[in-house]
């Protein structure tokens, strides 16, 4: 009789065995792996009618699940300093990290060249000075090299200053009017040329002063200086006379002098206007402390 249980019993057991699903055998393999098995609520506990277990303090205090990226702090502060050559003048520029894609840049140009030149007549004795201040704020979007950098010339000393003369009885036109100069008291004079002292720039480039995984940078910059109409000043002392030598007149305070003074400022300004865009190409090497 027992033989004959065991033959009908053990049949039945494989059978029902047999329909679990195989995914519910996995994962209860995995829970016990992990250690995690999970025990249904004690039905009896329910029927007393006590409340059914509260969970566990560790997933009460499970991690939130992460919204974006925060850029580390190891990458704020960090500092760059480069040197550059560019048609601002030769220069040097120092970046301070923001934020994951912001740095903040400032630096200073400076450069001098002398030069002679005869304009109308006129002798001068030239100097052009690039002398500025600069501060950008560099964006960027992709977090890569490539960056946009709004900005300013906190000092724009961007200009030509002058010495002028006019040997004596030789002829110069101003405003499109003839003079010549007086041999007894012969033209001389200052000039200076200059912009807006403070303005607003846009660039663009590849390069970061402050690499976040190297030491070494290369920096390139294309852009422009919004620095408004140029500001000609001509001064004039001695005497101006009529082309044939009469009527000599002080050329600081004659009126008709003056006029055309006025009207040769006006003709530099034009000439200069394009000059309000001023173009800037730079190209630098850096280090990041």
């Amino acid at each position: 009789m027992r033989k004959l249980s065991l033959c009908v019993v053990l049949p039945l057991l494989c059978g029902t065995i047999s329909m679990i699903p195989v995914s519910c055998l996995g994962q209860t393999q995995d829970s016990i792996a992990a250690g995690k098995i999970e025990t249904p609520p004690d039905s009896s506990a329910a029927d007393a009618g006590q409340p059914a277990s509260s969970p566990s303090p560790d997933a009460a205090h499970a991690a939130p699940a992460k919204i974006g990226t925060v850029a580390p702090s190891s990458e704020r502060g960090k500092v760059g300093m480069i040197f550059k050559i560019s048609t601002l003048g030769p220069g040097a520029e120092v970046a301070v990290s923001l934020a994951h894609k912001l740095n903040l840049r400032s630096g200073i140009n400076f450069f001098t060249y002398s030069r002679g030149f005869v304009n109308d007549g006129i002798k001068y004795n030239g100097q052009l000075n690039l002398h500025s201040g600069e501060l950008h704020l560099d964006w960027y979007p992709f977090a890569h090299g490539f960056h946009l950098s709004p900005g300013l010339l906190v000092y724009n000393g961007n200009g030509a200053t002058a010495n002028a003369s006019v040997p004596g009885n030789n002829t110069f036109r101003l405003g499109g009017t003839s003079y010549l100069s007086d041999p007894n008291q012969p033209i001389t004079g200052k000039g200076k040329l200059g912009f807006n002292k403070v303005a607003p720039t846009l660039l663009f480039g590849f390069g970061n002063l402050v690499p976040r995984t190297r030491h070494f940078s290369v920096n390139f910059d294309l852009g422009v200086v919004f620095q408004g109409t140029a500001s000609t000043t001509l001064n004039l002392a001695g005497n101006a006379c009529n082309p044939d030598g009469t009527n000599c007149v002080n050329a600081a305070t004659d009126p008709n002098v003056q006029a055309s003074v006025q009207s040769q400022q006006r003709k530099i300004n034009n000439d200069l206007s394009p000059y309000k865009y001023y173009p800037v190409i730079s190209l630098g090497f850096g280090y990041r402390f």
